[in-house]
């Protein structure tokens, strides 16, 4: 049994080691030992944007229970803007703990399926062995995915559910693939680009390939369960803001501009910042991914939605593009698998999650939203 499960086990594991290990510092404010300003847990569920996903867990979008007992000084309209998912995974667990350890329960059972789905996935393609050591990788890189694996946060439920949307596709098993492309869509709303890519896919198909209309409405009439669902969280939106289109009306939230690279316009809203290369280090590595994957794998639904989510994130003007782009961060490390599952790519991997966990502690430190009581939350 272990053997033939070993690589799940030792994944697991070693996800939950790293994200209690994480938790474990912050809870016995090592960092303010070592030079950073005192922590507490707190500090990690502050962590932006959990506590307004912990507001929607205990509210929904309601407006009569937000404004008197929250005191976050968000506009009503903003919370639309966060799609319904996650929080309710985060109210079904708050039903046996706190709300605060809910969101942290709720993130680590995403981080322990993205690392299972990812490792899955990649048996696709590589040795087993192979995609073992890629789906370890994954745990600590990139860096910014690191933080959102230890905070509130829906990406790893996000990413675990178009892993496994694109799994199960290449499975042959439409309808499954097609559920998950519609739960990835209750959390968040770039979801639609990955029914995009289904769409564009069988576009190909039926140009390129000529295979039969008939036969792809079969397989892919499923997949319209995603505007489906988007349809029922636009109802839901009017049964508890009276407006269907509050996710259009929640405010400076939509960072998607006409022309590219308008990141590196400083003095443009969430960005503020002229210490802006790393971005272009992002780009790169990600333009460079799409490239080596269309050239080893051609034409598939993983390898358009790479390039789709990509080319979208291209438009974001937004400081935070590394959290922007982390939906196609599994694809990029798949291009670069050849580098990435060599031993030497593991002792340098070994000697950098010191510098990753300092990094991952300054960014949580000082991306958190100001609570003065946490009862509410509670």
């Amino acid at each position: 049994m272990f053997k033939k499960y070993r690589y799940q086990i030792v994944l697991t594991l070693i996800t939950l080691i790293s994200s209690f290990l994480f938790w474990f510092i912050f809870y016995f404010n090592l960092p303010g030992q070592i030079g950073f300003p005192d922590v507490t847990l707190e500090t990690v569920f502050a962590n932006y944007d959990g506590p307004n996903y912990l507001v929607i867990s205990k509210c929904g979008y309601d407006k009569a229970c937000i404004g008197p007992t929250f005191s976050l000084s968000l506009p009503h309209e903003y919370y639309p803007a966060h799609f319904p998912g996650y929080p309710l995974i985060i109210k079904f667990f708050d039903i046996f703990t706190t709300g605060p350890k809910a969101m942290l329960f709720s993130t680590l059972l995403g981080s322990i399926s993205l690392s299972l789905i990812s490792f899955s996935f990649f048996k696709l393609f590589l040795k087993e062995n192979k995609a073992f050591l890629l789906s370890l990788s994954l745990i600590f890189l990139p860096p910014r995915l690191f933080v959102l694996r230890q905070v509130g946060a829906p990406e790893t439920l996000f990413l675990s559910t178009i892993i496994a949307s694109l799994y199960f596709f290449k499975k042959g098993k439409y309808l499954i693939s097609a559920i998950f492309a519609a739960l990835a869509q209750t959390l968040k709303s770039p979801a639609i680009l990955l029914t995009a890519s289904y769409a564009f896919y069988a576009l190909y198909l039926l140009l390129s390939k000529k295979e039969a209309f008939t036969s792809l409405f079969k397989k892919y009439s499923f997949y319209l369960l995603t505007p489906l669902t988007i349809l029922v969280i636009f109802y839901l939106y009017q049964a508890q803001t009276g407006n269907f289109w509050a996710y259009f009306s929640s405010g400076d939230n939509f960072h998607l501009n006409s022309l590219p690279y308008t990141v590196f316009i400083s003095n443009k809203s969430w960005i503020g910042s002229i210490w802006l290369e790393d971005i272009l280090y992002i780009y790169f590595f990600a333009l460079y991914a799409v490239y080596k994957l269309f050239k080893k794998r051609g034409v598939e639904p993983f390898t358009i939605f790479t390039l789709i989510f990509t080319t979208a994130t291209l438009f974001v003007a937004h400081r935070d593009i590394s959290r922007y782009i982390a939906p196609v961060y599994p694809f990029i490390l798949l291009a670069f698998h050849k580098k990435l599952t060599k031993k030497k790519a593991f002792i340098v991997l070994a000697l950098l999650i010191p510098a990753i966990y300092l990094y991952a502690i300054n960014f949580v430190i000082g991306n958190t939203a100001p609570i003065a009581d946490w009862t509410p939350y509670l």
